[in-house]
């Protein structure tokens, strides 16, 4: 491949990808040489690589693969460095989120140089993000604060597990700021960089500068806060900057993997602080959400891929199979659109079970039928020999039904297999109460909420 020719092929990058990133990953890539169907590429630092080859690789290959080159995989190698780091393409999820900042106006403004290297990612709106149960309320949360405007709750803390959308809402969150008030100095960063420009003013004496960038912003994010966790000058200098924007009426957003009061090594007056205002937990993804951003995300492909057809029950089925965490989802259908792409092939069952064997089998549910009956009977408070046993009490049959209901959603046992395991039922029993389930969560809140609490209890 000629220098020409990747040149003719960044312009097609930069229209799939948008200004903003081209700009900030694709258009520092070099293209060295294409050598054993590997495509070789000089990048300014590793990290950029690394970003690169979680975000655009896929892409990449797709575009190198149409204009009639045999590409694999692609390379990274730094320019101070001449070996090569290999990149698979199959490895769709990050790694690490990337941080990001938003400049300061000021004097302060030449300080944050160093923390620029990434901006927003354009991907990360509140149009993208997919609302559902799980999420509606720190969806909400995110919305009143992105309004700027008085400051109604200080901070706001959204935490919840790997892939859940807190960074999607952080992000969502400094572009409309940045949009509806472009006038305020938002600062966006991670917690490992708050850490790391904390200790570089220690070694280089300036911390009084240090001060006077962190607390002349309008609006602290910090994403991770767990990572400062254990780092007791660290978390010192965080909570005199907290108290110091808190007294001055700014807004501070945070995020972490869990609740602030079960952060290990985190200062109790940090905890304290951190609690003192709108703490707001994202569950788990359920099946209908995840179908709605698998739709999603579908219609946002549709242009890149414009020939692609999926068939029907392909997304019923990555929603039920990879329950939990949304970039694995994500990446996964990343994945299935190259490879259907690259082989021009319509997106069927045969073809995602072949694509994604590994991504599937990783995500196979190992949950027991023994599991779930021992939950349910705990959760109603009955013994599990009645769950299992022949009493036909309402008090038994119900929780009896919610069980066999849970054994065909989470396991992949049979219905015949099922029936044994409730004392040798027949499958036209467990079908009838899989049915009569099915039905009820339609009608009856008590028991849809139940089988949901269920659900999470056995999957966390």
């Amino acid at each position: 491949m000629t220098q020409e020719k990747w040149g003719q092929l960044r312009s097609k990058l930069l229209k799939a990808v948008g200004r903003n990133n081209f700009t900030t990953w694709i258009e520092p890539l070099e293209f060295q040489e294409l050598q054993d169907g590997v495509a070789i590429f000089s990048v300014p630092t590793n990290f950029m690589g690394n970003y690169v080859s979680q975000n655009f690789a896929d892409l990449i290959l797709y575009e190198l693969n149409t204009s009639g080159e045999t590409v694999q995989r692609l390379a990274f190698q730094t320019a101070a460095n001449s070996s090569t780091r290999p990149v698979q393409t199959t490895d769709t999820q990050p790694k690490a989120e990337a941080p990001v900042a938003a400049p300061i106006a000021g004097p302060s403004g030449e300080a944050l140089e160093a923390l620029q290297a990434a901006p927003l990612d354009a991907r990360f709106t509140f149009d993208s993000f997919v609302v559902g149960k799980p999420n509606e309320l720190a969806h909400a949360a995110a919305r009143r604060v992105s309004e700027g405007g008085p400051v109604t709750f200080n901070p706001l803390v959204l935490y919840g597990g790997v892939g859940l959308g807190k960074t999607h809402l952080m992000h969502a969150i400094a572009w409309e700021l940045k949009t509806r008030h472009p006038e305020l100095n938002v600062l966006y960063l991670s917690a490992e960089q708050f850490m790391y420009r904390f200790v570089q003013a220690l070694r280089e004496r300036r911390m009084m500068d240090f001060k006077h960038l962190f607390r002349s912003v309008d609006v602290l994010m910090v994403d991770d806060v767990q990572f400062i966790a254990g780092k007791d000058s660290t978390q010192e200098e965080f909570f005199h900057t907290f108290n110091a924007l808190v007294d001055q009426n700014k807004q501070i957003i945070i995020s972490a993997d869990r609740a602030p009061g079960e952060i290990k090594d985190l200062e109790d007056r940090v905890k304290s602080r951190l609690q003192c205002g709108l703490v707001v937990d994202l569950h788990p993804t359920d099946y209908e959400l995840r179908l709605g951003i698998l739709q999603n995300k579908v219609q946002q492909y549709s242009s890149t891929y414009p020939d692609l057809t999926i068939s029907d029950g392909v997304l019923e089925f990555l929603a039920h199979r990879i329950s939990t965490n949304v970039r694995v989802l994500e990446g996964a259908l990343t994945r299935l659109f190259a490879f259907a792409s690259l082989v021009g092939r319509e997106i069927d069952m045969e073809l995602t079970q072949d694509c994604l064997a590994d991504v599937l089998r990783a995500s196979e549910r190992k949950i027991t039928v023994e599991e779930i009956q021992r939950k349910v009977s705990e959760y109603y408070n009955i013994r599990m020999s009645d769950i299992i046993g022949p009493k036909r009490l309402r008090s038994y049959a119900r929780p009896r039904q919610v069980a066999m209901y849970l054994c065909k959603q989470l396991t992949s046992r049979s219905l015949p297999e099922i029936g044994r395991r409730f004392g040798g039922r027949d499958h036209t029993t467990v079908m009838h109460g899989v049915k009569r389930i099915e039905e009820l969560k339609l009608t009856d809140g008590q028991i849809a909420e139940d089988v949901e609490m269920l659900r999470r209890s056995l999957e966390a």
